[in-house]
C-alpha cells in the first residue's frame, strides 16, 4: 500500500504525554517555585525558539518538493510532534500546578512537602531524601516525589518519630533523624 494512504495516529501522541506518573485521584500536582519555573521556562523555549525553528525548516524542505523522499521534511514533521507533544504535557501540567513553598515551615520539626529529610531503616543505613513535585523528582539527585511511598510514609511525622513503609518485602520501620527545610528568600 502506498504511504500516502496511510495516517499516522495522534491517539498514540496523546498516549506519551503521560509518560510520568499520574496524579492520586483528586490530588494536587504540588511543585516548588523553582520547579514551576524550571517547567515554564522549557515551555517558552520550546514555544519561542524550538518550534519556530523546525517549522522554518519543514516548510523550506516542503518547498522543495516530492515529500515522500525529503530527510529534512520528515525528520522536521516528526520532530513538530514531539515539540507540539511536549508542549501540550508542559501546558497541561502547569495549569494544575499547586505551587508550594517549602520555605514557609523554615525552622519545623515535621514534614511536609519540599523537606529534606534524613532518616534510618532498622539496619541503621541513612539516608537523606528532598520531598519534591511529580514532575520535578530527580532520584539521582535524592529527590523523591511526593506520592512516594517512603514520602507518604514520612509525611507529617515529626524529629525522632519512626514511621512504617510497607515494601515488598514486608513492613519496614524508619527512623526521622533530621527534618531541613530552605530559608525564605529576601523579598
Amino acid at each position: 500500500m502506498s504511504k500516502a494512504f496511510t495516517r499516522e495516529s495522534d491517539a498514540a501522541d496523546e498516549d506519551d504525554d503521560l509518560a510520568l506518573p499520574a496524579l492520586p485521584p483528586g490530588g494536587k500536582n504540588y511543585i516548588t517555585p523553582q520547579g514551576y519555573a524550571r517547567l515554564r521556562a522549557e515551555l517558552l523555549q520550546l514555544l519561542d525558539e524550538e518550534r519556530p525553528k523546525v517549522v522554518e525548516t519543514v516548510s523550506w524542505a516542503a518547498k522543495n518538493g516530492d515529500r515522500s523522499e525529503n530527510g529534512d521534511y520528515l525528520y522536521g514533521k516528526k520532530r513538530l510532534r514531539e515539540i507540539d507533544r511536549r508542549i501540550r504535557f508542559l501546558t497541561k501540567r502547569l495549569d494544575i500546578a499547586e505551587v508550594t513553598d517549602p520555605s514557609l515551615h523554615h525552622g519545623s520539626d515535621q514534614i511536609f512537602f519540599g523537606a529534606t529529610v534524613t532518616y534510618a531503616d532498622a539496619q541503621g543505613h541513612e539516608r537523606t531524601i528532598t520531598i519534591k513535585g511529580i514532575d520535578e523528582a530527580d532520584n539521582q539527585a535524592g529527590e523523591v516525589s511526593w506520592v512516594a511511598p517512603v514520602a507518604r510514609a514520612l509525611l507529617k511525622a515529626r524529629e525522632g518519630d519512626e514511621v512504617s513503609l510497607m515494601t515488598p518485602g514486608g513492613a519496614q520501620t524508619l527512623e526521622v533523624l533530621k527534618v531541613v527545610y530552605p530559608k525564605p528568600r529576601p523579598q
